[in-house]
C-alpha cells in the first residue's frame, strides 16, 4: 500500500492565527484524551462542514477511556476517535504506531494497475526517467505519456524542458497521477504552471482565526502562475483515481482551469485541508486539517474533484493488457 505523503505547507499561505493553545492537561490517559479532543475541537477545520457532533463523540469515547489498562489499546482508542473525522490527513503518531484513515479510497474501484502501464503498449521497459517522472511516447509515437507517482519527488524546469522537447513531435500529452498520494504543494503549483499562458485564479483558502468551529478568515486567493520558459499549449489529459490525494488533489484542481486540459478517470480522493501538528502531554503528535481549500467557484475540495470525463478500467480490457482510462484519454485528446 502506498504511503500517503505529508503535504509541505507553503509559507505564502500562512497567516497569523488568533487561536489559543488548549488548556494544559496531565500526562494520564484521561489527560491525553482531553488534550486530543480539545485540539481537534479548537483547530480542526471541517467539523461543521462534515456535520460532526464532536461533543457527542467526546461523550462516547470518554466513557471508554476508563476501561483502558495499557498503552496499545489506548492508542487504538484515540486513533478510532480521530477516524470519526473521516480525513486521510488526520493521524496520531507515537514511537510504536501511526493511526490511519483509509476509507477515502478503500470503498472505490482501484482504476490503476502498474502492470498495465509497464507493458509494451504504454511505457514498456525502456521508458525514460527525469525528476520523478517516467515518460515515453505511446499510440504510435503521437502521444506523450508521463507517469508521476509522488509529489514529494523533486523536479526542475530543466527536467520538464527535456521531457517537453522529447515530446515536441507529439500532438498531445497525458499526465498520469493515479495513485499519487500527494507531497509538496510547491511541486503541484510548478507542474501546473507549464500549462498556463497567464497567471490564473484557480482556488481559495481560509485560515482558522479562533477556537470556534466557524472561526475562519475571509477567503484568500490561490493563483497558478504561468511558467516564463516552458509552456505546453497542445491538448493535455490528466488521469485520476481515488488515490489521487492531497497535493495531487490540488494539482488536479489547478489543471481544471488550464485552457487545453481535460481530467479523465475517477473522482480524486480529496484531502483539501492543509495539515498542522500538535503535541499531546505524553509526546504523541496529532496531525489534522487546519485550513480548508476551495476551487475557483468556492466549492470545497475536501471530498475530492470530479473528472471532466469519468471512466473505469474494464475487466475485459485489463485481461488484454489495455488500460481503459489511458485509451479513453488518447481518443479524446487525439480528436
Amino acid at each position: 500500500m502506498k504511503k500517503i505523503s505529508l503535504i509541505i505547507i507553503l509559507s505564502v499561505f500562512l497567516l497569523p492565527s488568533c487561536m489559543n493553545e488548549p488548556a494544559e492537561q496531565p500526562n494520564t490517559y484521561k489527560g491525553n484524551f482531553e488534550s486530543l479532543w480539545q485540539i481537534i475541537d479548537s483547530k480542526y477545520c471541517y467539523l461543521d462542514y462534515k456535520n460532526i457532533n464532536w461533543d457527542s463523540i467526546h461523550t462516547i469515547y470518554a466513557a471508554r477511556v476508563d476501561t483502558v489498562k495499557s498503552t496499545f489499546p489506548f492508542f487504538d482508542l484515540m486513533g478510532n476517535m480521530l477516524n470519526e473525522l473521516k480525513d486521510g490527513h488526520v493521524n496520531l503518531y507515537s514511537d510504536f504506531n501511526k493511526s490511519h484513515y483509509w476509507k477515502w479510497f478503500q470503498d472505490y474501484p482501484v482504476n490503476f494497475n502498474t502492470t498495465l502501464i509497464y507493458n509494451s503498449r504504454y511505457l514498456g521497459s525502456n521508458y525514460l526517467l527525469a525528476g520523478g517522472f517516467r515518460y515515453g511516447k505511446i499510440s504510435n509515437g503521437t502521444i506523450g505519456y508521463m507517469y508521476y507517482d509522488d509529489f514529494s519527488d523533486a523536479f526542475s524546469d530543466s527536467n520538464i524542458a527535456y521531457i517537453m522537447n522529447y515530446f515536441s513531435a507529439c500532438k498531445a500529452l497525458i499526465i498520469d497521477v493515479r495513485n499519487n498520494g500527494g507531497g509538496s504543494l510547491d511541486y503541484s503549483k510548478q507542474l501546473a504552471s507549464y500549462f498556463y499562458k497567464v497567471e490564473t485564479l484557480t482556488g481559495y483558502m481560509r485560515h482558522k482565526t479562533g477556537d470556534g468551529h466557524a472561526d475562519f478568515s475571509a477567503p484568500v486567493e490561490i493563483k497558478t502562475p504561468a511558467s516564463k520558459n516552458i509552456q505546453w499549449q497542445r491538448p493535455v489529459a490528466v488521469l485520476t483515481n481515488r488515490m489521487s490525494y492531497s497535493a495531487t488533489n490540488d494539482f488536479v484542481n489547478r489543471m481544471k482551469k488550464a485552457p487545453n486540459a481535460i481530467i479523465v478517470g475517477d473522482k480524486t480522493g480529496g484531502g483539501g485541508g492543509l495539515p498542522l501538528s500538535s503535541e499531546l502531554p505524553n509526546g504523541w503528535l496529532v496531525r489534522f486539517s487546519s485550513s480548508p481549500m476551495y476551487d475557483s467557484a468556492m466549492q470545497d475540495t475536501e471530498w475530492g474533484i470530479d473528472p471532466d470525463v469519468r471512466d473505469s478500467i474494464k475487466v475485459e480490457d485489463q485481461a488484454k493488457g489495455i488500460d481503459t482510462i489511458i485509451e479513453r484519454a488518447i481518443k479524446i485528446i487525439s480528436q
